[in-house]
């Protein structure tokens, strides 16, 4: 787990920016805090900075490797972990390659020596890389499936710049003079969504490569990308004789992928929340590890809590359990470092409780696993039961439906049956935006005053969902949320809060053989017996705890609701507001409004709030540069 960055200059001038690279690499040493360097040829600078966590004496980088006769054709810069890379050496070598390390990076650079760019197609982890060829000129980057691993990108006239965090991209730029405005499109879709879809960032010209997509750059030229993975849920049914063997599948393909996560030359523990994802993960680690640690955050207020039920879930599996209760007030001081470390905003309050989390976990392992992915895989939003309440609006005529949702227009606001007549009109394109939406366009107006209808949801959504014409609802769905909600919060927070404390999470539900046997579960084994991820509460009943096992999802829950409108936090979101230099963006005056009417009860704004409140913290960090995130240089054990 580390961070990297590079300049593929545009005039073979790649001296005049080694000074401009190492200067921006300390921003992201929390990524790497082990070991760092640079390299560069006529024409490329990369530079890197290392988590050490396998072959911890060896594999190095920026990594030199070629063939025989040019042992140094190729330079690899690697963030992540192939968990698959002892298999996969073994069959290179058999191929004829050599090695000169036993780290996973070496197998990324020999096997693409080996299989050019489908070297993805056999890599089993998360990654973001870039290799240089020195004798084709080529420049190759590539991100993992889901899009566990970051990687930023931006291209100006003196080149294409690439980096694991675009703070590094934007002192580059800053270096070089050259201007990045704010990309209006793209604030808009992150007040709509609470996060910034990719391929997007909030800098206009500095863009993501996508999830599951390869790249190829040459000097002078733009970036060239591909999608080497599409998921695709095929749901047939399954008949009733066959179902265990599915339950069963699930659980070989869980216990598999935790196995193989757990490789490293350093202590793996858990995080653990009160849910059968976090649980079912630390259950099989511990038949891995005697001594698995776990962790858990939570809160002091009631209902806000996952401390005793993930404590007693500890008990159940047999693991030492650490725990970390965050106040309202080490919340509001820690928000300015965390919208440091995420380079963009994400408005999800439980970033917080999992900032503490990891800083808690860090001063025991470096490496934890988590349960991200599990309800977008197998079907855990409560959401996804829409579609069956939904279905008897499916027999009525359009023109009927429509003038339901015309008739819900004057129903009076808290009215039963008001908002599924409102949905129930709408077809799945225009109701469900994924877990995100926080503004309809009324709202969206009352603060952007500027906000186009034509810059909405459907810019993002429109082209997903033509994809999954063919699923059925619940697949589209989820085939929606892969690529927006799990690539646009869950996991950049995932990696983005962990990497702030240089403690790497491995998500063992997002690894592509469980991913095989997950895509093949018919709805109805989903979204069955009145409860969520049906399949996968059948294949872990003997591995997770009886008080778990049907447990409804909460997460890390945090109490913005309450807090927003209490002594907590109320002064500090009004002060945020008064004091934010974001006039030309927000109507700051509807915001504290929206405030007030929280705080009297008129009306639940705290998502809102905390998307607006979210935003302004991030801008008077990047852009007004007035508030101080206040980070600190923390040393850690390099092996633990």
């Amino acid at each position: 787990m580390c961070g990297f960055l590079g300049i593929l200059t545009a005039h073979g001038n790649a001296e005049e920016f080694v000074s401009t690279a190492q200067s921006a690499l300390p921003m992201m040493r929390h990524r790497g805090p082990d070991d760092s360097g640079t390299w560069h040829d006529q024409d490329t600078v990369f530079g890197f900075a290392r988590l050490s966590i396998i072959d911890i004496e060896h594999s190095h980088q920026p990594l030199l490797w070629g063939p025989t006769d040019n042992p140094e054709r190729y330079l690899l810069t690697f963030n992540g972990e192939i968990y698959n890379y002892v298999e996969l050496r073994e069959e290179l070598q058999a191929a004829g390659l050599e090695f000169k390390t036993s780290g996973d990076s070496e197998t990324i650079v020999a096997g693409f020596h080996h299989w050019g760019e489908k070297v993805v197609d056999h890599l089993r982890g998360m990654y973001a890389f870039a290799i240089w060829d020195s004798e084709t000129k080529e420049l190759f980057l590539a991100r993992d499936r889901f899009g566990i691993k970051p990687l930023y990108f931006a291209t100006t006239s003196a080149g294409t710049m690439f980096s694991s965090e675009k703070k590094c991209l934007l002192a580059m730029a800053e270096l070089m003079n050259l201007g990045l405005d704010l990309d209006r499109r793209a604030i808009e879709h992150y007040v709509d969504l609470q996060y910034v879809p990719e391929p997007e960032s909030l800098h206009s010209h500095i863009r993501r490569l996508e999830s599951g997509c390869t790249a190829v750059v040459r000097p002078g030229e733009t970036v060239t990308s591909r999608r080497y993975f599409r998921p695709q849920f095929h749901t047939s049914p399954v008949p009733a004789d066959k179902e265990q063997a599915l339950f069963d599948s699930i659980a070989d393909a869980l216990r598999d992928s935790v196995e193989k996560h757990m490789r490293a030359d350093v202590t793996v523990g858990s995080f653990l929340s009160g849910g059968i994802d976090s649980t079912a993960i630390a259950a099989l680690a511990k038949t891995f590890n005697p001594n698995l640690l776990t962790f858990t955050t939570g809160f002091e207020r009631e209902g806000y809590s996952e401390i005793d039920v993930a404590a007693e879930s500890a008990e159940a599996i047999g693991s030492e359990h650490i725990v970390k209760v965050v106040s309202p007030e080490e919340y509001a001081e820690a928000i300015p470092r965390i919208m440091w470390y995420l380079d963009d905003p994400v408005a999800d309050p439980s970033l917080v409780p999992l900032y503490f989390v990891a800083q808690e976990a860090r001063k025991h392992v470096k490496v934890v696993l988590s349960g991200e992915g599990a309800d977008e895989l197998f079907g855990g939003y409560t959401i996804y039961k829409e579609p069956l309440s939904l279905a008897p609006f499916e027999k009525i005529p359009d023109p009927l439906r429509r003038g339901l949702g015309k008739l819900s227009t004057v129903l009076p606001q808290g009215m039963k049956g008001k908002s599924l007549l409102e949905r129930g009109s709408m077809s799945m394109e225009e109701r469900y935006y994924g877990n995100a939406r926080s503004f309809n366009f009324h709202q969206l107006q009352r603060v952007l005053p500027w906000a186009k209808k034509e810059w909405d949801h459907r810019d993002v959504t429109a082209p997903i969902y033509a994809e999954s014409a063919h699923m059925d609802p619940v697949a589209r769905m989820q085939h929606l949320d892969m690529f927006t909600w799990l690539r646009g919060d869950i996991l950049v927070k995932a990696d983005k809060i962990t990497m702030a404390n240089s403690l790497e999470l491995r998500v063992p539900f997002l690894d592509k053989e469980v991913f095989n046997v997950a895509e093949s579960i018919p709805y109805q084994l989903k979204i069955s017996h009145g409860t969520t991820k049906y399949a996968l509460r059948k294949a872990m009943e003997q591995i997770v705890p009886p008080h778990v096992l049907h447990r409804r999802k909460l997460g890390f829950p945090v109490p913005m609701r309450h807090w927003l409108a209490g002594d907590e936090l109320f002064g500090w979101a009004q002060d945020t507001i008064r004091e934010s230099q974001t006039e030309d963006i927000f109507n700051k005056a509807a915001v504290e409004e929206m405030l007030k009417e929280h705080r009297d009860g008129v009306s639940d704004h705290s998502r809102r709030l905390w998307t607006v409140l979210a935003f302004m913290i991030w801008h008077g960090i990047f852009v007004e540069k007035r508030i101080n995130p206040a980070i600190e240089e923390r040393d850690y054990p390099v092996n633990i």
